[in-house]
């Protein structure tokens, strides 16, 4: 198993391999439609993708938690 301090690698990982992987299908279906070639498409546009939402959530989820915990009360 991971060791815990690394939770929040391994949380950003997951988080920008699932949404990336989701809506860069999704757009490509949005754009090309359901072509021969969508399956090679979709995965250079997930590559692209994963590679630009992994830094982004892991400089953006802490900054998501500090506005999440002003919003709920304790």
């Amino acid at each position: 198993m991971i060791h815990p301090k690394f939770r929040t690698i391994v949380f950003a990982f997951f988080m920008a391999l699932f949404m990336s992987g989701f809506m860069s299908l999704v757009i490509s279906l949005f754009n090309v439609g359901m072509v021969d070639n969508i399956v090679s498409i979709w995965l250079k546009a997930w590559l692209f993708a994963f590679c630009i939402a992994f830094p982004t959530v892991i400089f953006v989820a802490p900054v998501v938690h500090k506005l999440t915990n002003k919003l709920i009360r304790p």
